[in-house]
């Protein structure tokens, strides 16, 4: 199969490019030559697959429903929208709950369907964050470490990449750090950390940042704390809901700008994204989708409900970041924190997993493995 048209290679949108697909893989790309007569045309620009590192649910389903079913359902939905791989990412829950939900993550990675986003990995949103900043996660089951759980856990993932999402003031925490960081990407999150103390976690072994400025005290000249620490360390991992609504377009443009290769686009998507407006769970927490936000009863944000092609127009269109320049937000830098080599890019070798934006930055073609998927109507 050949695609012509507009397309993101090389770091830049160039016109007049032959993408040619063999199986799986890209085979050839070729940069100012007319169309070949058997290609399929590109009206719009084709992309590098996104891919999603921090994603709860949607279309009605949540990975914490511990089904092989839901996640199926989580998994073609954000396909439909451009997700090619994804980390399928829990609550804080009792063990035998988190444990269920990772088996049933791990059992559609080994099995993966034409249609649906790859599970390639695991994202463990707590337990062991801070009461305090627990945002929409459950108070009650929040708690200190637990060696046996977490070993429980990376055994169910069934050798797929694991992160945990911790506070590192809470008990145990800089001590499992320690202990693991060569198995585990230890991601701080729901956290009233200072700069000294998440400093700490990153020299111990920590590497990324959940949701950044959400669920962390807000960043000062004179106690920078998380943030400052994030915006400082020069490989941490950033990750960046880009709804417009968790963190403001100005700070999502001055990320994009400061730590273009290390911040990541994610969606932190709740089980009501692509659903009417109406009344959903997280968790065990009830949630109020109103007006194209999701809210606790307090009015607490909880999750999103975002899709990475709309994470991509909010970077674009309301934060004014250059197309070029958001892509690899999407694509390259999560596909590189999960170990995935062969996505992220147009190039030959690389994974035919690619997707075609419209002129409104929607997903308009989607291909994963070299096969189309249906997109969103």
């Amino acid at each position: 199969m050949k695609l012509h048209g507009r397309a993101f290679v090389d770091g830049e949108v160039r016109d007049a490019v032959t993408v040619e697909i063999d199986g799986v893989h890209i085979a050839a790309v070729r940069v100012g030559e007319a169309a070949p007569a058997d290609a399929q045309p590109i009206r719009g620009v084709l992309v590098p697959g996104f891919v999603d590192l921090h994603v709860h649910g949607g279309a009605g389903a949540d990975f914490m429903d511990g089904t092989v079913e839901a996640a199926r359902r989580v998994c073609a939905f954000h396909a439909r929208h451009g997700t090619v791989a994804l980390a399928a990412t829990t609550l804080s829950a009792p063990r035998t709950e988190i444990t269920a939900a990772v088996m049933a993550a791990a059992a559609v990675a080994r099995d993966p369907h034409p249609g649906e986003a790859r599970v390639a990995g695991i994202h463990l949103e707590g337990p062991y964050v801070n009461p305090a900043k627990a945002g929409a996660q459950d108070p009650a089951a929040l708690r200190e470490v637990g060696g046996a759980e977490v070993e429980e856990w990376l055994a169910a993932a069934g050798g797929l990449p694991v992160t945990i999402t911790v506070a590192p003031e809470v008990g145990g925490v800089l001590e499992l750090i320690a202990a693991r960081a060569g198995r585990v990407t230890f991601s701080l999150g729901h956290t009233e950390a200072d700069e000294e103390l998440a400093l700490r976690a990153l020299a111990a072994g920590a590497s990324r940042f959940t949701h950044l400025w959400n669920a962390m005290p807000p960043l000062h000249h004179r106690r920078p704390g998380a943030v400052g620490a994030a915006l400082g360390s020069p490989s941490a991992t950033l990750e960046l809901i880009a709804d417009g609504q968790h963190v403001h377009p100005l700070l999502l443009a001055a990320c994009a700008r400061l730590a273009p290769r290390r911040t990541a686009l994610v969606t932190d998507a709740m089980r009501a994204a692509g659903m009417a407006e109406g009344r959903y769970t997280l968790g065990p927490l009830e949630v109020e989708v109103r007006e194209g936000t999701a809210r606790l009863p307090d009015g607490t944000l909880a999750g999103s409900l975002l899709t990475m092609d709309a994470a991509v127009r909010t970077m674009v269109l309301d934060a004014g970041v250059r197309l070029a320049l958001v892509l690899p937000l999407a694509g390259e830098v999560p596909a590189r924190a999960l170990g995935l080599d062969g996505k992220g890019r147009i190039a030959p070798g690389a994974d035919a997993d690619l997707v075609e934006l419209d002129t409104d930055l929607r997903a308009a073609r989607v291909w994963i493995a070299g096969r189309e998927v249906a997109t969103a109507p």
